[in-house]
């Protein structure tokens, strides 16, 4: 409802492909292979994957670009499926935090509802399993963001970056700045992979920031 809505506001040509039956059919396929272990994220990418896979097949009948969809946030955390979600020519948003992909919609909407309000206040999710939202991996996006600010923008260590977010975040502990930033390093080779990020800041990943994949310094 939400894509459709969006879509329509925009004049944008709305398709709905649903990949139920294609997903059941390659899961089966993996069955026998993966008989007797629990599910986790595998099987939730093989549906990002699989929109991957429709994305990219529009673009190339209709002789298309596709747009990959992930957010700064996102990418420093390697919160995204790898030929999945991340597919695409284009990443016209990837230089913007989540924070900022919200305040880019209220700017976009002040004169009309271009994009639809219901998008903007539901729990933010990845859509790969029922009830899943963002929240259940990650800190709450003003948290998060304003941790990877001092990470990323200042490239601060994360002693250093706890002290300067106190004021804001009394409660903050080491720990979690500690954690963020190991994420934000191991996710590295997933940024390599990633659609050309439209740059607007200074620390844009992949020309801004340049991180080895195969030594620490």
């Amino acid at each position: 409802e939400d894509a459709e809505a969006l879509a329509r506001n925009l004049n944008i040509i709305y398709r709905h492909l649903p990949i139920k039956m294609p997903h059941a059919t390659f899961s089966m396929a993996l069955q026998p292979f993966f008989a007797g272990l629990p599910e986790d994220a595998t099987e939730e990418n093989v549906q990002a994957r699989l929109r991957g896979v429709a994305v990219m097949a529009f673009a190339n009948k209709y002789r298309a670009l596709a747009l990959a969809t992930g957010n700064k946030s996102e990418f420093a955390m390697g919160y995204s499926t790898l030929y999945g979600d991340m597919c695409g020519a284009l990443s016209p948003i990837g230089d913007l935090y989540k924070t900022e992909v919200y305040e880019l919609t209220r700017f976009m909407n002040q004169e009309r509802e271009l994009i639809p309000q219901r998008t903007i206040t539901k729990p933010p999710s990845a859509e790969l399993r029922p009830g899943q939202v963002d929240q259940d991996s990650l800190p709450p996006y003003d948290l998060l963001d304003a941790m990877l600010f001092q990470l990323v923008e200042r490239e601060l260590e994360p002693a250093e970056a706890r002290a300067a977010l106190l004021g804001r975040f009394p409660s903050l502990e080491l720990a979690l700045v500690e954690k963020i930033q190991r994420s934000l390093r191991i996710n590295e080779y997933k940024r390599k992979q990633a659609a050309p990020i439209l740059r607007v800041s200074t620390r844009a990943f992949g020309t801004g920031r340049l991180y080895p994949l195969t030594c620490l310094f």
